[in-house]
């Protein structure tokens, strides 16, 4: 759906995209009133549960700010315009960013690895507290007295867990239902919200910025904490800008302006007007604006609201780790098409199976959203912070503007960024440490990974020159044998060892020999008239290269088809191809220290076969081992 990114859609198919981004991409931040405003207001709550008047006044205000200036402001007026061929994301951010040239490419990777990182934090806590709190919608109906609190931890559980569990089957057939869904919900809690309003009109003051500043300064013991709860109210919202390749900028933009921020506003300033009137309203505010015959209804709708809002984050997850292979910031992991239609609907068995057991874990630990809304928020500040640092030098690279304008345009934002970053440290030891962890242990293994693949790169030039093989082949011409031989290789102009080993055992070559090496490009896809290159190295040996890009799975068997009308003769029935199997030992003089080799070692082991990552059909293909030493 690059396309509409770039060019205008016909209205209906404008609205039925925006109709879906109501569902996929405002899922998380559309259900941050669940909790955002509770915990920001129980910081100010007095001993008899007493509250100020310019205290809720003041917190609703922070709120409505902190939308206005971190998503409108930021995301959906200025980041959004930083599409990369319509695809949006840290990734994707960053690929731009090196594919315009320019100094500090590593330290541009960096950024965008702790993006990556920080987005994976987030993506474990998002299911946990939005599945929780709403759940927990049970305890705010007065005719259930309680009785079903014991069941809130059991049944988030197991809704999660068969969310997890459904991901194989992909969510096309209930993907239609998301934006619906969500529809309803952005419309119920407007009218909630309005119904409350009305009976407390002085809330409207809180359009007034200074009156968030005040409540900060009339609380400058308290004003870490309330900043960082209030943070609460835009998490999710990076996802405006990661799912811009899915539905356009056009209809995340109107979805945003028609329906999502008019809806939240309302809702938040709704919240506060009950709170005014009913200070012990505090403890749930969000299930107790409604009616007592709703609220059940209420805690339902919420409940499905959250499940897509927990899918979303899954799929941006999945996604978010294919640009991270693709980008040769992960080793290779195994993806499965859930759709015929979409190729953007992937699953990938191993981050679901790493993301449900985060999740359980974290529901298990901290058992209410209250205390998981303490572990919240940092890793999704960070993520914005990286997206700043990128969006400053894409002005510079990009847009070809002076790095004053880039500074003099997100300054001021990453200004208000970092003070909600220093607000969140004040969570650290209240559980704000497990998302830096998660990060961090995800930075090492990406760090870990590039160091190793360019330590193996190193050793495969060492093998022997491609031209002296072919110089060796033209002098003493081994036998041929029928069909075509395809032989992977990473290093254009280095022997492939697979070729070497078939040289040395079974001193035999096939009538069309094809070295075929998989490039990726840094935007999200390459047209099929730029997918393959062939050039004539030698009689009877060509040499293929297959430019993917990274959103694209890299289907060899169909690049190779594609290669077909630039003059390579290719029957998949009469093609065996050859892999290399690395067995990695570290030498003397490594430049990875123990742990790290050890790691890589891992990681490079446990990576998916590179037939089945390159779609090669199993019965053709032949490996055979090779020594590496890094």
């Amino acid at each position: 759906m690059t396309q509409a990114a770039a060019a205008p859609q016909p209205l209906s198919r404008e609205m039925a995209l925006a109709l879906g981004a109501i569902g996929v991409v405002y899922g998380d931040i559309g259900t941050s009133p669940l909790y955002a405003f509770k915990e920001s207001i129980a910081h100010l709550r007095g001993p008899a549960g007493v509250l100020a008047m310019s205290d809720v006044v003041g917190v609703i205000s922070l709120m409505l700010w902190a939308l206005m200036i971190i998503v409108t402001l930021k995301y959906v007026l200025l980041i959004m315009r930083f599409d990369n061929k319509g695809e949006g994301g840290t990734l994707a951010l960053m690929a731009l960013v090196r594919r315009a040239g320019g100094r500090g490419a590593g330290a541009i990777a960096i950024v965008g690895m702790l993006g990556a990182g920080l987005f994976f934090g987030d993506a474990v806590l998002t299911p946990a507290v939005s599945v929780l709190s709403a759940v927990e919608g049970l305890s705010a109906v007065a005719w259930l007295q309680g009785r079903l609190d014991i069941f809130v931890i059991p049944l988030s559980l197991l809704i999660l867990v068969l969310l997890f569990v459904a991901q194989k089957g992909g969510t096309g057939k209930l993907g239609v239902w998301f934006g619906p869904v969500c529809l309803v919900w952005f419309m119920v809690i407007s009218v909630l919200g309005l119904a409350q309003i009305v009976r407390a009109p002085q809330i409207l003051t809180a359009i007034n910025p200074l009156a968030g500043l005040a409540v900060l300064v009339g609380h400058p013991g308290l004003a870490a904490v309330i900043l960082g709860s209030v943070f609460l109210t835009v998490t999710g919202a990076e996802a405006l800008y990661a799912d811009m390749g899915h539905f356009g900028r056009g209809p995340i933009r109107s979805a945003w302006l028609g329906l999502v921020f008019p809806s939240l506003i309302i809702n938040y300033l709704g919240q506060g007007a009950l709170v005014l009137n009913d200070a012990s309203a505090a403890a749930n505010p969000f299930f107790l604006m409604a009616p007592a015959w709703f609220q059940v209804p209420l805690v339902v709708l919420a409940t499905a609201a959250t499940i897509i809002a927990s899918q979303a984050v899954i799929s941006g997850a999945f996604s978010m780790t294919q640009q991270a292979v693709q980008l040769g910031l992960l080793p290779r992991i195994a993806f499965l098409s859930t759709s015929a239609d979409n190729p953007n609907q992937t699953y990938a068995p191993a981050i679901n199976w790493l993301l449900m057991a985060g999740v359980v874990a974290l529901i298990l630990a901290f058992r209410s959203s209250s205390a998981l809304a303490s572990a919240y928020g940092i890793s999704v500040v960070g993520a914005m912070i990286t997206s700043s640092i990128l969006a400053v030098v894409a002005v510079k690279r990009v847009w070809n503007r002076p790095l004053a304008v880039g500074l003099a345009l997100i300054a001021p934002l990453l200004l208000v960024e970092s003070l909600f970053a220093f607000a969140n440290l004040s969570k650290l030891l209240q559980g704000g440490y497990i998302p830096l962890l998660i990060a961090g242990v995800l930075i090492v293994v990406m760090w870990t990974w590039t160091r190793g693949a360019t330590a193996v790169s190193a050793a495969s030039r060492r093998d022997l020159k491609l031209t002296d093989i072919l110089q060796m082949l033209a002098d003493r011409p081994p036998m041929r044998a029928r069909g075509t031989a395809v032989f992977l290789t990473a290093e254009d102009d280095r022997a492939p060892a697979a070729l070497l080993h078939n040289l040395k055992h079974n001193q035999v070559l096939h009538e069309q020999v094809v070295l075929l090496s998989v490039r990726y490009a840094q935007r999200p896809r390459v047209p099929d008239t730029e997918r393959a290159e062939v050039r004539d190295l030698a009689p009877g040996v060509k040499a293929v290269t297959l430019v993917f890009g990274f959103m694209e799975s890299p289907n060899v068997s169909q690049g190779l088809a594609v290669a077909r009308s630039k003059g390579l003769k290719f029957d998949i029935m009469k093609t065996s191809f050859f892999l290399s199997r690395r067995t990695l030992l570290r030498g003397a003089g490594s430049r990875l220290p123990a742990w790290q080799a050890a790691l890589f070692f891992f990681l490079n082991r446990n990576a998916a076969r590179a037939a089945d990552f390159f779609h090669l059909p199993a019965s053709r293909v032949v490996e055979l081992g090779a020594q590496v030493t890094v």
